[in-house]
């Protein structure tokens, strides 16, 4: 059976061609900030590139070269244990507080925009400046210690310590994922918590059964989100390292290692295949938590 399309209106036309005008924008960025980037990274990634002179075909050689790679290993391992840190610490301060604000404290508003201003200054290169006044040997940090008797080390000189507290930096970036947990707690029906008191359940019961359960997907968002946003991870190690990943690699993060194989020694092509990696990291594990989301994300439709 044949299906005639009724012909548009000359109103209907025209607002048609309304809104192709408003998305071209859209869509000349796509291509030439987006996809044309990502075609050449995509042809540079197989070719020894530096920058200087034509790029010349290896193919797979680039990507070959990772696998004997002991620095690559090193940022891997690195920025592997930063975001299993980092990413659950902020999402667990992170809602803590958004449950604090949650309460109706006077003042809301202040205290929203002051614990989400570190999320807009977290990735500056003044706060890593800061950061390193603060965790160096003669901090404030190892200056507050001393009021109790305890010398504290160089933090940010030191391969042991030196990670931690980039990880702790990363924390106190916490203000975006607060005010999107207030926003999901703001849409919590008030009657679900009134029907678990009168069946005698007290506030930790209340937050186990009622708040987490539908609270999931705006947890699972944050999540995904933290997750791409720490692999990402650049300026904070660049600016507290100096941009070599030091002390002895304890802080170079993939991102930074990738800069500096690209833009410190012109190895155009291979940090090329590096992002590529990194793509296909950051895509496996996007995919495995939207399969194991179907397991404890509860979307109140039964599913």
């Amino acid at each position: 059976m044949t299906v005639l399309r009724r012909p548009l209106s000359r109103a209907a036309r025209k607002e048609e061609r309304t809104a192709w005008v408003f998305l071209l924008p859209w869509f000349v960025g796509m291509a030439g900030i987006t996809l044309g980037p990502m075609i050449a990274s995509l042809y540079f990634s197989m070719t020894d590139y530096n920058l200087l002179s034509p790029p010349e075909w290896v193919g797979f050689e680039n990507y070959g070269k990772m696998l004997d790679d002991p620095r690559l290993r090193q940022s891997l391992t690195v920025t592997f244990v930063y975001v299993a840190l980092s990413v659950p610490l902020l999402l667990a301060v992170a809602l803590a507080l958004a449950m604090v604000l949650n309460r109706g404290i006077k003042g809301l508003a202040f205290y929203r925009s002051v614990y989400y201003l570190p999320s807009l200054l977290g990735a500056s290169v003044a706060v890593g400046i800061l950061w390193r006044q603060v965790f160096g040997t003669d901090g404030l940090v190892n200056k507050f210690l001393g009021l109790f008797g305890v010398h504290g080390p160089g933090w940010i000189s030191n391969p042991d310590t030196a990670l931690y507290s980039l990880i702790v930096l990363h924390v106190w970036t916490f203000g975006s994922s607060m005010v999107i947990f207030l926003a999901g707690l703001r849409q919590i029906p008030e009657q679900y918590y009134e029907a678990a008191a009168l069946d005698g359940a007290g506030r930790r019961h209340q937050f186990r059964h009622v708040t987490l359960p539908l609270l999931t997907p705006i947890i699972f968002f944050n999540l995904v989100l933290q997750i791409i946003s720490s692999f990402q991870s650049f300026t904070q190690a660049f600016v507290v390292s100096g941009g070599t990943g030091g002390p002895s690699d304890s802080t170079l993060f993939y991102s930074l290692y990738l800069y500096d194989e690209g833009f410190g020694r012109l190895h155009m092509g291979y940090a090329s295949a590096m992002a590529w990696l990194l793509v296909l990291i950051v895509g496996f594990l996007t995919a495995i938590n939207f399969y194991f989301s179907k397991r404890w994300v509860f979307y109140g439709d039964g599913k």
